[in-house]
């Protein structure tokens, strides 16, 4: 197991001091980011909100488009056997011709 690497995670108006893998470095680096951006965003979307509304309407956003990428991800799965099946249907009656 590698040594965990402390780096400093700003999001919205707050440092936090967190321990990640060297290699997850880079992709939570982006999602902070993203996350910050998304605040950013919605400031300027619904002005005179708190920071703390803003952090939960990222939070509800980022969720969404996690269990949609996931939904999404098992939809191709099941269209992909769907696919399959038929195929083989398809390869089963020709056969049998």
């Amino acid at each position: 197991m590698s040594d965990l690497i402390a780096i400093s995670a700003l999001i919205g108006d707050r440092n936090y001091r967190i321990k990640i893998e060297p290699a997850d470095e880079e992709v939570v680096r982006k999602t902070l980011k993203t996350i910050n951006e998304k605040i950013v965003e919605f400031k300027t979307m619904f002005a005179g909100k708190d920071m703390q509304d803003y952090i939960a309407m990222v939070l509800i956003w980022y969720a969404t488009e996690q269990n949609a990428g996931t939904a999404a991800g098992l939809e191709k799965l099941n269209l992909t056997d769907q696919l399959s099946t038929i195929e083989k249907l398809l390869d089963g009656q020709l056969d049998n011709k």
